[in-house]
């Protein structure tokens, strides 16, 4: 069951999500008011199970083989927690959750890391089910971006908090402040960046490209232009918490940033955001205003990544990207051009990002 060809994590989408696209039939519901085509829940689940079988049944990719010694080294009964704990110094919640399964569930890592897989992708059916125009080229996206193998398959500390915030949506787009507050603090105890997501609560909100995203733009371009000042103001900010020495430690990592190609991919929503500004704002779409906010924020953050560190600043990108990639970008493909030119751009993006696939998979991390 392990994973050893990871072609096969497009040839799924090229083969069995197709035919769930093409055979099963989708049924239309009322969102925001509209008539809105979506997907049935069953072929929406079978489509994402092979990535959380997977997803537990994986190699020792990255992350994954000191995820595993931590499993084997925690308490298999609640009584050894507390003990256990007071030797955790961060992300408790995510230690605590792993012992609650260890005890519910037994020893088996595949079983831990199946049912941490199966929470974390079930929220992404949830949320492209019911957000996406297109749940097919979304998922397809989250492969094909390398999304799914850096985060599933490895920062899964990180993607548990991000699901648990995505799992929110809701409460962000309809301005329930206090609980969306309480769960991104709960998310910030299985990873403390999850408290990133309480300023940009408030800056996603409001019309596409409004005042508060363009000052974020240019606060980005006074952080690249001066980009010494901003890791001592870094230094000093996360001076008293447990990312004191992130700077010292991606300059002793030697590390180069976020890729430039991945920045580009990532910005391709915001991109087509600005060709087709007139049809986001005549649609008067919360969620794509939302969305759209989101996109300028994932290129913000990933051009910082790029002149700072690719391993800790490129990781904070992926609370909103999600919202770009599998939200946006299809939305704007069905609506800003016309039926024949989104077919075509669709093929286009198909062959593009699965071109960035193999370059990331065979280039950077020599997988395929």
């Amino acid at each position: 069951m392990t994973l050893t060809n990871y072609w096969w994590l497009l040839i799924w989408m090229f083969t069995g999500g197709l035919a769930c696209m093409l055979f099963f039939p989708k049924r239309q519901e009322t969102f925001l008011g509209k008539k809105e085509i979506r997907w049935n829940v069953l072929p929406a689940i079978i489509v994402m199970a092979p990535y959380m079988i997977w997803g537990g049944f994986r190699g020792d990719v990255a992350d994954t083989v000191l995820y595993r010694q931590l499993f084997n080294q925690m308490p298999k009964h609640l009584s050894g927690m507390s003990g256990y704990m007071s030797n955790v110094n961060k992300d408790k919640g995510f230690s605590v959750l792993s012992i609650l399964i260890k005890t519910f569930t037994g020893s088996n890592s595949i079983v831990y890391f199946s049912i941490i897989a199966i929470f974390q992708l079930s929220v992404l059916v949830w949320l492209f089910r019911k957000y996406s125009q297109d749940y097919w080229f979304s998922v397809f996206v989250f492969i094909a971006t390398t999304d799914y193998m850096s985060w599933v398959q490895n920062g899964m500390r990180q993607f548990t908090a991000v699901t648990i915030i995505l799992a929110g949506t809701a409460l962000y787009l309809n301005k329930r402040y206090i609980p969306a507050i309480l769960l991104i603090l709960f998310a910030s105890t299985i990873h403390g960046s999850a408290i990133l997501m309480i300023p940009l609560l408030f800056i996603l909100q409001g019309r596409a490209w409004n005042k508060k995203t363009i000052l974020c733009i240019a606060i980005c371009g006074v952080v690249v232009l001066s980009l010494s000042q901003f890791t001592n103001v870094l230094n000093v900010l996360l001076a008293d918490t447990q990312y004191k020495n992130i700077v010292s430690d991606w300059k002793e990592f030697q590390d180069d940033g976020m890729s430039p190609i991945r920045v580009l991919v990532y910005a391709v929503p915001m991109i087509l955001s600005i060709i087709g500004f007139s049809h986001i704002r005549a649609a008067e779409n919360k969620v794509i205003d939302f969305c759209t906010n989101a996109s300028i924020i994932t290129v913000i953050l990933g051009v910082i990544a790029m002149g700072t560190s690719g391993i800790f600043i490129g990781r904070l990108p992926i609370y909103v990207s999600l919202y770009a990639n599998g939200i946006l970008l299809p939305w704007e493909i069905e609506n800003i051009f016309t039926k024949e030119s989104a077919r075509l751009i669709k093929i286009i993006a198909i062959i593009f990002y699965s071109m960035f696939f193999f370059y990331q998979m065979h280039f950077s991390w020599n997988f395929i």
